[in-house]
Parts: C-alpha cells; structure tokens; sequence
C-alpha cells in the first residue's frame, strides 16, 4: 500500500495519545527551555512549538487562548507569553535541533531542541525619555463663596 499524501507519524498511538505526546513535550520545552527526546518525536515538535511562539509574539486574548488549550497548564502558556516570547527577537526559526546520541536501550538517535535565543538574559523595559522640566505642580481650586451652589433667596412681600 502506498504512503501518498500521508503527512505525520503516528508514534505507535492513537490519535489523542498523539496530541497528548505533543502537549507535554511542548510543556516541557517551554519550562526547561530544552529537551532531549528522539529525532521523530523532535521534528514533529518544532513546527507545533512554532506556531505557539508566533501566536505569543502577538499577545492578544485570542491568541493567548489558543496557546492555553495548545500545552498542557495554564502557567507555562502565560510563561511562554509573558517572559519567553518577549525574549525572542526574531520572525521565525525558533528552536534548533541537535543530534545527540543514540539511546542505549534500543539504539534510537536522540535529539536535543532548544531555543534559538538566550532565554537567560533579563528583559528591559524600554527607557522613558526623562524631560529636564520637573513636573507640572497640581493647579491650585479656586474657593466658591457657600451661596454657590444654592437657589437666590426670593423675598417675599408681606401681603402675600
């Protein structure tokens, strides 16, 4: 039978055992900032970590949503947001693999993926442009008589 048109690998499971395998090593990606797995499972990842990357760089609630339901806890989805994404300066090409070793047990070729950037380094926030003019003093109220705010007072004539 041939394999035309079949994109994926299956892993050996069933569907949402797949997309399960995916969401933890997402999970595991965005709270270690690398991870060592086998060279499939490391190639399918890449192309689904980035598409969450690009949807953090925009930051909206929409996007922030769909990065929710694409890993596996809410706090690693507001981590990839809030701290990684900030981080990463460029359009595309996220993660990098490396080929590492081949696993003992059954000879699998191991691979590490990791970011591309230095995830180390503090953000700083963009300086604000300091006037040498100090600031605006508050202006001062100016008092109202008590009348103010009160009807005139209408007298009355006496025969009335």
């Amino acid at each position: 039978m041939h394999r035309h048109g079949y994109q994926g690998r299956k892993f050996g499971r069933q569907r949402d055992q797949r997309r399960a395998l995916l969401k933890g090593l997402a999970e595991s990606l965005v709270k270690n900032g690398s991870l060592v797995t086998t060279l499939p499972k490391a190639k399918d990842l890449r192309p689904y970590m980035e598409r969450l990357v690009t949807k953090a760089k925009k930051g909206d609630l929409a996007s922030r949503r769909q990065i929710i339901s694409g890993l596996q806890t809410v706090g690693s989805a507001h981590r990839l947001v809030d701290e990684i994404a900030p981080r990463l300066t460029r359009q595309s090409g996220y993660l990098r693999i490396a080929r590492a070793s081949s696993r003992r047990g059954d000879n699998a070729q191991l691979a590490t993926i990791s970011f591309v950037d230095d995830l180390t380094t503090e953000i700083k926030p963009p300086a604000a442009a300091k006037s040498k003019k100090p600031a605006a003093k508050p202006a001062k109220t100016l008092k109202t008589p008590k009348t103010a705010g009160k009807r005139p007072a209408v007298k009355k004539a006496a025969g009335q």
